[in-house]
């Protein structure tokens, strides 16, 4: 039986070597991109005059039971349609959103609707909740 003589490696492994470097430069690259911010300007300060002012939506509620609300004031289907007429008078193109609670008969709801395309508001939205899956 030979005995093998231990001798010095001819070469050197530098695969973990490599590895190690590769880890240090990915690390190095996540915290250098990490770290930038952005460019520093110097902001505007905002006056306190609003320069540009949204337009006034009027909110119409339909409860369960079939109750009007205009702005979360109890209103009649007259009531309704004169102040509708009025807002409409002061801004032509008055927007308006409809909530209909979801149990309310559809009578009601298109009764709503009936009633704004009779006044000619065409800036409509109906509020719903987000579908959730």
């Amino acid at each position: 039986m030979q005995v093998q003589e231990e001798k010095a490696y001819d070469d050197i492994n530098i695969t973990p070597m490599l590895d190690l470097a590769y880890v240090l430069m990915v690390i190095f690259i996540i915290m250098c991109t990490a770290s930038v911010q952005g460019v520093k300007v110097n902001l505007p300060k905002a006056s306190d005059q609003p320069s540009l002012s949204k337009p006034k939506t009027v909110a119409i509620t339909i409860g369960r039971d079939g109750k009007l609300f205009m702005d979360a004031v109890p209103v009649t289907m007259e009531e309704l349609s004169d102040r509708l007429q009025q807002k409409k008078a002061e801004m032509p193109d008055l927007p308006v959103i409809v909530r209909g609670d979801g149990e309310t008969q559809y009578r009601n709801i298109v009764d709503v609707l009936t009633l704004l395309g009779k006044l000619d508001i065409t800036q409509l939205g109906l509020v719903t909740q987000k579908l959730v899956q």
